[in-house]
């Protein structure tokens, strides 16, 4: 087989550059969409560039405000990201990644009302309350899996409307609550960030970004680098074979699961405590597990890929009110994002063209 077959064949092999080409393509018919509506695409492109690097090319002039902004927008991103990827290593799809984040933010605001004002302390209760109640809530989906084989699909859908509704029903009994909101929370249970805000311009920079470093660090360590995570990405192979190998699987998957909420509840601490300063009293989904998924599905499920992934999709979310003031359809970010989804998605026809041309290959005797 020929050099240049060789380096074709591992361009076309590789995830990382997948996920690239799906991106690329999903801003080309983004750019095309916008053509058809008779906008100028550039406009949404330097919408793209200023909530990146906070340069305005229009004006010259530079905010460091959008860098702060797209940062805070992507936590919730990558962390929700995190718990679809964390189960989808061990073969499961977790699509209560909103439901854990719901639970997560519900336990962290009513421990940010009622706790004790403590400096230091108050904060590290309301998200270590948020990430056992996000774990717990996904613990449960997996019980069900490795016990009595229901599926997660299902269990985790049920699980989210059971999350939403059971959040207002808490949120209804917490201090000052009325239809949207309760009272503000003290000082000691907020995860703001003077430094932040200062350099930043007073953006929503919290500290919730060393919580998500840790987590990225967490992620790749628990997978890559113990016997847990060899386990969990065995179990995800093969689950028969890891169960001839002595693996527990049945305690896999219910760890499995119960991490994975873990992420996603911190990623609702993060947003509450570190963006709001008061207790919100939802009436609907933020969408951020959903997106969590795409998320994972971008970054094949890896701990730099799904960070990087979530970077995109907070560029994209601080892009929104930028693409508006420019004449550019703000839903234009939503429908790249799908695009980009439904391509990830083709990945399996990709694979089928390569099978095919390797027997092809294989039946011309390898020549190129």
């Amino acid at each position: 087989m020929s050099k240049d077959l060789t380096e074709k064949k591992s361009f076309l092999e590789s995830e990382g550059t997948v996920s690239l080409l799906v991106v690329l393509l999903g801003f080309l018919c983004g750019t095309i969409l916008v053509l058809l509506v008779g906008r100028n695409p550039l406009n949404m492109y330097k919408a793209i560039v200023q909530a990146m690097t906070g340069f305005d090319i229009d004006r010259g002039r530079l905010n460091v405000r959008y860098i702060g902004e797209t940062l805070n927008y992507s936590v919730p991103f990558i962390l929700c990201g995190f718990s679809m990827a964390f189960a989808a290593r061990v073969g499961l799809f977790n699509i209560g990644g909103e439901g854990q984040y719901i639970v997560g933010m519900t336990v962290a605001q009513a421990v940010a009302l009622l706790g004790p004002q403590i400096p230091g302390v108050h904060w590290m209760m309301a998200v270590a309350a948020a990430v056992v109640a996000g774990a717990f809530w996904g613990g449960i989906v997996g019980i069900l899996k490795a016990k009595y084989e229901v599926s997660e699909v299902v269990s985790t859908i049920m699980l989210n409307y059971i999350a939403l509704y059971l959040s207002r029903m808490v949120s209804f009994k917490l201090p000052g609550a009325n239809t949207f909101r309760t009272d503000n929370f003290p000082e000691t249970a907020k995860l703001t960030n003077d430094f932040f805000q200062q350099i930043t311009r007073y953006s929503n920079l919290n500290n919730g970004v060393f919580l998500v470093v840790i987590a990225i660090v967490l992620y790749w360590f628990i997978m890559e680098k113990t016997s847990l995570g060899f386990g969990l990405r065995a179990t995800g192979y093969n689950k028969d074979a890891a169960l001839c190998s002595g693996i527990p699987v049945t305690r896999s998957i219910t760890t499995s699961m119960a991490i994975a909420g873990a992420f996603a509840g911190l990623a609702g601490a993060i947003v509450i405590l570190g963006s709001f300063a008061h207790g919100r009293v939802i009436s609907g989904m933020d969408n951020y597990g959903f997106n969590g998924i795409a998320v994972a599905l971008v970054g094949n499920s890896k701990a730099l890929g799904v960070t990087l992934a979530g970077l995109l999709f907070g560029i994209l979310k601080n892009a929104q009110p930028l693409m508006q003031s420019r004449q550019i359809p703000k839903e234009i970010t939503l429908i790249i994002q799908g695009l980009i989804v439904v391509f990830i998605a083709l990945r399996s026809g990709l694979y089928l063209f390569q099978q095919w041309r390797k027997t092809k290959q294989i039946k011309s005797g390898g020549e190129a």
